[in-house]
């Protein structure tokens, strides 16, 4: 299950295109409708796998995407109209360099024919597209863009690796089973400006350690270049099975004056949206909730179209507590990208800085089919019908044993009296019996020791511990009984 999830996950990616370019780049408030969802199918397959003799082991996962139209809302050919992802970016990063280099990079944009929004398939946006403005930014400015002629949102997400995990097998340790205890070779990442922030802390994200506790739970995500934490939330079911669902905090996108410990991921805006340029080619980029869930209400008041609710746009994990297995999840986060008119470049005409939301995706997964039958059978069917089943047969065995007992002790106090020369095996001294004063009573006392002797010691706790008792109360009964 570890090597080649059994699970089907499932990308679904909402864009929000834009309905009034021309208004927006007189300065008004961008209306957005959003589109989709375009759903793909998502396969992972673990590769490079080395165990290491430190009780780790190694891996790449690699994950390809294939269209799903039946479930989508649309197709990959349908045209939607965006901000030119490139131009804005560019002339955002190159803002406060010398008025020359603003004024040569304007000068090729009007030259391409490049403008501040474009008119794209969703093909396109996702996966890439040529774009003669690459070649032409890294000419004026050399190195400011590390790759050529061709770009795409989701160009490194497909048939490609999340980098090389090394997590912890927990042969030593259960509780560190899953943990991660590198990536990439490192133990932290130097994107952020203080150590806590850049710590790799948790999980790869796909189990966690086996007896959780209703507190929280950490992973570490490449796509967001950062470890996050969730909360715990409530306990409940998936299909049966006895879940913990955790959510993300109020404080996972805060900014540094709402939530210090988050000052290392500044600099910072409002709350709710998380700076990432540090991590994505120094581009103007920020991760949020879908539709600003959770965030500033200014973010959402900036544009039109967003309605953020918790049961749409909130991430969640509910995850099986003993063995630390998620059973159903969907994580989701939002894309934005900020933009403004910027001096000396005349194709951001008068745009007033916004948080632009692009799109939202949602990684989603949950057990199902045979493989969920047969975790209900293993972990939850079976467990409670051995469980009712003890109580059951420790029920039905006390009168059985008190009616035999009774009946082999007639028996042999009536087989002594007739026959008093009759000797018996000696038991072994830690049997009870040897305990038992001699005389006839010693026949009941031989035979309560054989059956605790024989029939006993290879039971549960709790078995035992039911014959001992029956043996105390027999001591209190009249007649043979109160020998023992």
């Amino acid at each position: 299950m570890w090597k080649d999830i059994p699970v089907p996950f499932y990308l679904s990616v909402h864009f929000f295109e834009v309905l009034n370019p021309k208004q927006v780049l007189r300065g008004e408030k961008p209306v957005l409708s959003q589109r989709g969802p375009y759903v793909y199918r998502e396969y992972r397959v673990k590769t490079n796998i080395t165990f290491h003799d430190n009780d780790t082991v190694s891996y790449l996962e690699y994950r390809q995407l294939f269209f799903q139209p039946h479930l989508s809302n649309g197709t990959e050919d349908e045209y939607i109209v965006v901000p030119n992802i490139m131009l804005m970016g560019a002339a955002v990063m190159v803002e406060k360099l010398p008025d020359l280099w603003k004024l040569l990079l304007s000068g090729a944009l009007a030259g391409l024919k490049q403008e501040a929004f474009m008119n794209r398939t969703v093909g396109e946006i996702m996966w890439g597209y040529e774009d003669p403005l690459i070649d032409a930014i890294n000419a004026i400015v050399p190195g400011l863009l590390p790759f050529k002629g061709k770009f795409g949102l989701f160009m490194d997400f497909n048939n490609s690796d999340s980098g090389l995990f090394t997590v912890n097998t927990g042969m030593n340790n259960i509780s560190q089973v899953h943990m991660v205890d590198s990536w990439n070779g490192l133990k932290e990442v130097d994107y952020w400006r203080s150590s806590q922030c850049n710590m790799i802390n948790g999980t790869a994200g796909e189990m966690w350690p086996p007896f959780m506790s209703p507190t929280s739970l950490q992973f570490y995500s490449p796509d967001a270049c950062r470890s996050m934490t969730l909360v715990y939330e409530e306990s409940g079911q998936f299909q049966g099975v006895p879940t913990f669902r955790f959510v993300a905090p109020k404080t996972l996108f805060a900014n540094g004056t709402d939530y210090p410990p988050n000052e290392g991921f500044c600099p910072c805006m409002q709350s709710g949206i998380q700076n990432v340029s540090t991590c994505r080619l120094n581009a103007p980029m920020f991760i949020s909730h879908p539709h600003f869930y959770n965030a500033d209400p200014s973010l959402v008041d900036a544009v039109e179209g967003l309605h953020p609710s918790k049961e749409q746009h909130g991430l969640f994990l509910d995850v099986h507590p003993m063995t630390g297995i998620p059973m159903n999840c969907s994580i989701k986060l939002q894309l934005n990208l900020y933009i403004k008119h910027v001096s000396g470049i005349i194709q951001t005409g008068q745009i007033k800085p916004v948080v632009l939301p692009l799109l939202w995706f949602a990684e989603s997964g949950s057990i199902e089919g045979s493989v969920l039958k047969q975790f209900y059978t293993n972990l939850v069917l079976l467990p409670s019908v051995l469980e009712y089943l003890q109580y059951i047969l420790l029920g039905l065995s006390v009168p059985l044993l008190v009616s035999a007992g009774k009946d082999h002790s007639r028996s042999c106090w009536q087989h002594s009296q007739s026959s008093p020369g009759l000797s018996w095996l000696p038991l072994p001294p830690s049997s009870p019996s040897a305990r038992c004063p001699q005389g006839p009573q010693v026949l009941f006392c031989q035979a309560a020791a054989e059956l605790v002797t024989f029939r006993v010691w290879g039971c549960s706790s709790q078995v035992k511990s039911l014959y001992i008792l029956l043996l105390d109360l027999m001591r209190l009964l009249p007649g043979p009984f109160s020998a023992c």
